[in-house]
Order: structure tokens, then sequence, then C-alpha cells
């Protein structure tokens, strides 16, 4: 055999065509059993001689001294085949086979062929060659260390096998390679200096990631031990296990990959090492540098950029293009600050895993960066701070010189008295304009009194830098003070012209709440009237109802002259307005005339009410006293039927206004109820009457036919006067019906 090492991967075709194979098993000497399993046509010896080759480089050469036992399954191949087969074996491996056994097919060879074939060469071989069937095969090898091929239980799959093996082989391949690598490279660091450049760094990159080869060895450990795990479970039965695994150390080496990977794992730790010390000495330097560069911008260009700007505009538009510029100066020191949170963090990551004699340093490089850095911080945020509260103060500024203006512009203006409401809403307006300005400037005396502030407690530059003048300073603060003054003047002013307004306007609105009132109470007492002539139209059915509804109109009537003498004084109070605002009154002209034509009105009508109610209480009461007494006197019960006539005869008159024109109390069906109730009371003082009569004609018998015919020929007229009452009643009725329906129409139309 050649000493060149053979790999699976080469000869992956050949080897997949299974033309011998190492099952696993072993003979009674622990040899281990080499199988040719060769078919009629075939076989390629060159094919099987590479095979038998790459078989035999795997065992350990331990392994190789026990012997070999070969199996050759000559069962479907011819014996001339077999008998090369054979031969072969003394030229691939010939001290190493201490056993052939050639399975021989169902159909026997010629056994004295054969027998003297093997025996004529036995000496010239130098191994032992058996011609046995397949069943007898297990009087030579246990039937555990056979595969089922030859009715053993020893399970082998050869798909498995190669692969495996290609895995193994690939695995120790790259370990082998990256073992040499790693431990160059840090043999090489060793005797190196400390200071090593860019293209040194590249160098102590390996062949193979580590990582990569340390996962796949373990997988393949993994996968060896647990082959071996499930093959030491064997037990009793035909079925059971083999009591060894048939891939042990021998086959796949398992040693070797537990070897490797911990020379691997040693070396891989070290270059691990050597990266880390490496890289935390690049790290450092590179810290190192990007601190300076920061602190080096923040202290010069960064500090020069804040020196220019120190002012606080004139305006809004000008605070707001230096907020604009201080911005762009906060979005340059931002990316500082962003590399200094960035740095801060590595180096307090190094801090926690440095050593002694690096945390010194970078507590050092620390504590300048973060120095520098709050400084600036500050100085920003202090500007930052004074151009807010400048642009918040303008701002402040300008709305409330807009308030003052439209103030100004409210007050300069003619009031022209439209009417009582749309003055009311111009006086509210004018105390909301006023409002608003004093709380702007509370609110500007505030914000400047901020500004102020910020501006005398801004952090002083040092004295090296401080080359902002401290005019500029004073100049800002001069402005801000001449402002809140400016803004002062002009709200006294403003105030002193809106309480002339206030008092004119409040008179103006008087006098239109007095005309107002004034057409109010025209309209109260207007309603007075209507009510008195609509619905005060019963006069009582008894002298106490009636004594009490007396009453009640006096009280009305009362009620009525307050109304009057509330509008004459309303009247009377906005002549008084009219002068003192200069201007003429509507209501002189209209108000006054339509109060006194509905005041005479009322007057018409309460006296004619009240002179009815008078007329019906004395009714009703001569009416009471004469019922109620036993003996009347005739000239008594004719002074109330005189009294009830012209009762019914004032009723039955209309009202005559001064203009006028005439009008009746209620409706006729209320005025024929009203009449009504005073005839029933006549008819019984006509009854009374009677009754006296016929008391009479008692004691004068001789005059009682011409009495009784004389109150038969009353009660007659009596009766005819009622039913030409109730025939009147009804055609009023009749009429009022039609008033009432025409009226309906006209208000349809």
């Amino acid at each position: 055999m050649s000493g060149v090492t053979m790999e699976a991967s080469s000869l992956l075709p050949i080897l997949k065509k299974k033309l011998a194979f190492l099952s696993g098993g072993k003979d009674r000497r622990s040899g281990l059993i080499l199988t040719i399993p060769l078919n009629s046509d075939q076989t390629s010896m060159e094919e099987l001689s590479a095979t038998l080759d790459y078989l035999l480089s795997i065992p350990s050469d331990k392994c190789k001294a026990r012997g070999f036992t070969v199996i050759v399954d000559g069962r479907r191949s011819q014996w001339n085949i077999v008998k090369t087969v054979v031969l072969m074996l003394q030229n691939v491996i010939p001290a190493e086979v201490s056993l052939v056994c050639v399975v021989k097919p169902d159909e026997f060879w010629d056994k004295k062929v054969t027998h003297f074939c093997f025996w004529k060469e036995k000496d010239r071989l130098g191994f032992e060659v058996i011609l046995v069937s397949a069943n007898k095969l297990t009087r030579y090898i246990e039937p555990c260390q056979l595969t089922d091929d030859f009715g053993g239980s020893l399970d082998y799959d050869h798909s498995d096998w190669l692969n495996k093996r290609l895995v193994f082989e690939k695995f120790t391949k790259e370990s082998t390679s990256l073992l040499d690598e790693l431990t160059i490279i840090n043999d090489s660091e060793k005797s190196a200096s400390v200071d090593k450049d860019k293209s040194t760094d590249g160098a102590l990159l390996p062949s193979f990631d580590p990582e990569t080869v340390l996962q796949t060895g373990h997988e393949l450990l993994s996968e060896l031990q647990q082959r071996r795990f499930n093959g030491s479970e064997g037990g009793g039965g035909g079925q059971a296990a083999p009591a060894w695994c048939p891939m042990e150390e021998e086959l796949l080496a398992q040693p070797q990959v537990m070897k490797l990977l911990d020379s691997l794992r040693e070396q891989y730790t070290k270059y691990q090492e050597l990266c880390r010390q490496r890289s935390k000495r690049a790290q450092l330097d590179e810290i190192h540098a990007k601190v300076m560069q920061v602190v080096n911008w923040l202290q010069g260009p960064g500090s020069e950029l804040l020196k220019t700007q120190q002012t606080i505009g004139d305006s809004m538009r000008a605070a707001q293009a230096l907020q604009q510029k201080h911005e762009e100066i906060e979005s340059q020191h931002s990316e500082w600050f962003a590399v200094y949170v960035e740095l801060n963090q590595q180096i307090a990551a190094l801090l926690s895993a440095g050593e002694e004699e690096e945390v010194a340093e970078l507590k050092a490089l620390q504590q300048q960066l973060s120095d520098v850095c709050y400084q600036q911080a500050s100085q920003l945020e202090t500007r930052q701070n004074v151009l807010q509260a400048a642009h918040a103060f303008h701002s402040t500024t300008q709305e409330l010189s807009q308030q003052l203006d439209g103030l100004l512009g409210m007050l300069c203006a003619d009031v022209s008295p439209a009417d009582g409401a749309s003055i009311q809403q111009n006086l509210k307006l004018l105390e909301e304009k006023l409002q608003t300005v004093e709380a702007g400037l509370s609110s500007l005396r505030q914000k400047g009194t901020l500004v102020l502030e910020q501006m005398c407690g801004q952090s002083p530059w040092p004295l090296e830098e401080a080359e902002s003048p401290p005019g500029e300073q004073q100049d800002n603060v001069q402005h801000v003070q001449a402002v809140m003054e400016e803004m002062e003047l002009r709200k006294q002013r403003c105030e002193d012209m809106v309480d002339v307004r206030r008092l004119k306007m409040l008179q103006m609105v008087q006098l239109f709440k007095c005309e107002e009132d004034a057409l109010q109470a025209v309209e109260w007492l207007g309603e007075l009237l209507d009510a008195l002539l609509k619905t005060h139209v019963r006069l009582g059915d008894d002298s106490q109802e009636t004594r009490t509804m007396l009453d009640k109109h006096k009280k009305f009537v009362d009620v009525a002259q307050s109304t009057y003498d509330y509008g004459r004084q309303l009247l009377q109070a906005t002549v008084v307005l009219c002068q003192s605002l200069r201007c003429t009154t509507r209501s002189s002209g209209d108000t006054l005339p339509r109060l006194n034509r509905v005041w005479k009105q009322f007057t018409v009508s309460a006296d004619e009410r009240q002179q009815r109610l008078e007329l019906a209480l004395n009714f009703h009461t001569m009416a009471e006293k004469v019922l109620q007494q036993e003996r009347v006197e005739v000239d008594s019960l004719d002074e109330v039927d005189s009294s009830g006539r012209t009762l019914l005869d004032r009723l039955a008159l209309p009202l005559i206004f001064p203009d006028g024109s005439e009008q009746f109390f209620g409706s006729p069906s209320e005025t024929a109820a009203t009449a009504e109730g005073v005839r029933e009371r006549l008819l019984l003082i006509e009854e009374r009457r009677l009754q006296l009569q016929e008391a009479r004609l008692l004691h004068d018998e001789e005059d009682e036919e011409e009495v009784v015919n004389g109150l038969e020929g009353r009660l007659d007229v009596i009766g005819e006067e009622l039913s030409e009452k109730e025939e009147q009643d009804e055609e009023e009725k009749e009429a009022e019906h039609q008033e009432e329906d025409l009226e309906r129409a006209t208000q349809d139309c």
C-alpha cells in the first residue's frame, strides 16, 4: 500500500457501488470482517482493488495486527471471478488476511476443481481459504457478527456509513489544517512586537471558520457516541442489537475526533484571546483618536460658532432667523454629541472589563470628554433658552401691538345708535378687547422678565474667549425694557379713551333701554285694555260677588295707572339722555301719542266698567233686601225693577272712545249671558210682586178677579219678553258663528 492518504470523496462513485465493505463485525479472534459481495458481470477488479485499498487504510495498525476474515460472497458470481478475487487478496493484503470464507451458491460448483485449486495455491497464498455455504458460515463466525445477507443480526447501512465517513474525513482535514494555522498564528504573536499594522492583522485570519469546524466536530462526535450507546444496549433474542458497537474506534476513530476537538478548542481559545487583545489595543487607540477629535472640534469651531451668536433680534422674524441659525449650530453639535455618547458607552464597556493600567487612561479620557461636552451642551441650552424666550417676547409684543391697534381703531370709529342690543354688543366687545390687551400686557411683562433673567443668567465664556462685547448684551436689555415701556404707554392711552367711550355707550344703552321699556309699557297698557274689554264682562250673580269684582277692578285700574306712569317716566328719561348725547329720540313723535291714546281708551273703558259694576251692586243689594223681607212695599219692588232695567239698558250700550270708535265688552253671547242673569233676578222680583198681590186678594175678594187678570197679563208680557230675548240671543249666536267663520276664511286666505 502506498503511504498517500486516501479520501472517500475522491472514490465516492466507486464506494457507492458497495464492492466491499467493513460491516464492523468481528471473528472469534476479534479480527475485522471484510465482506466482498460479487456479482456475475459487474465487478471491476480495478475498482475493487481501489475499494480494498481505501477500506484497509481505515483501521489502526493494532486492529490490522489481529488479521482480517474475508467473506467473498460468490453466490451470484462465477467461479473464475471468485478465484481471481481470492488471488488478488494476496497482492492487496497478504499479511493481514487470516481466513477467506468463500460463500458458494446453491448450485454446487465442481468440488474437485475448486478444492484442488485452493489446495494447490495454499502455500503460495499465505492464508486459509474455505468454501462454505451461507447457512454454514456461522461455524466460523458468530451470527451476531454477520449481516442479514448471511442470516446474521448485525445491522449495516452502507449509505449511512459512507456519509459519516465523508463527514469524518472532511472534519479531519479541516480541523488539522485549522490547527496548524492557529498554532502558527499563536506562536508568531508571542515572538512579535506589540504594535501591528493592518496587513499583519489580515494575516491572522484562518482559512476555515473555527466555529463551523467545531460545530461539525461536535455533531460528528455526538453521532458516534449515540451509535455506540445504541449498540451497547444489546440483549437476548434473535433481533437484539449486538453487544458491541460496529462503528467503534477501529472504524471511525472516535478518540481521534475527540483529540482533534480538544486541540482545536485549546488553540481556538488562545486565538480568541489573541484577537481580543489586539482588538482591545486597536479599540483603545481608536477611542483616544476619536476623543481628541471631538474635544478639538468642540473647543475650536464649535465654540467659535456660539460666540458669534449673542443678539436676540428686534422682531419676531429676526428671532426666528436667529433660532434657525441656532438649530443649524445645534445640528452640527448633535453629530459630535452622538459620537460622544457612543464613545462614552465604549469606554464604560472597556472599564468594566479593562486591566489596571488601562483603567486610568480610560477614566482620564472619559473625564476630559465629559467636561468639554457638558460645558458646550450647557452653552447651547442657555442660548436656546434665551432665543426661545426672545421669540416668545417678540411674538407677544407683535400680538399686543395688533390688539392695541384694533382697540384704537374701534375707539376712533363713530358710534351710531342702531338699537340697544347692538350697542350692548359693542360695549361687550370693547370690554373684551380691553381685557385682552390687559392680559397681553401682563404676559408681555412676564416674558420680558424671563428674557432679562435668561440673558443675565447666561454662563460667561472663559476669559481668553470672552470677546463678545458687553455692550451688545446691554443693548439687548435696553431694547426689551424700551418695548415694555412703549406698550405700557399705549395701553394707558387706550384705557383713557375706553373710559370715555364706555360712558357714552352706557348712556346710549340706557337710552335704547328706556325707549324699549316705554314701548313695552304701551304694549302692556294695550294688553290691559284688551283684557278689560274681552274678559271683564260678568257683573256677578249676587251683591257679594259684585262687590268682590268691583274691588278687583279698582286694583286692575291701579296696575294700569302705574304702567302708564312708568311709561311717562321712561319717555321723560329718553328726552334727558337725547339731550346729553345730542341726538333725537324716535319715541318723542310716536311712543308718547300711542301711550296717551291707549291710556284714554283704557280710562273710558275702566270708568264704564266701574259704573256698570256699581249699578249691578245697587241692583243686587236692593233685590236681595226685597226678597229677604216678609212684607215689602210695592214701591220698593218698583224701584228694584227700575234699577234692573236701567242696568239692562246700560249693558246694551257700546263704549264710545275719544276718537269716535265704538267697542262692546266681550262677545255678544257673554253680554247676553250677563243680561240673562239680571232678567232672572227680575223674574224673582215679579214673583214676589205676585205673592204680595195674592195676599191682598185674600183681604179684598172684590178685587180678586181684576188682580188675577192683571197678574196674568203681566206674566204674559214677561213671558213674551223672555221669548223675544231668547230669539234675539239665538240670532246673535248665529251672527257670531258667521263672523267666526268669516275670520277663519280670511286667515286662510
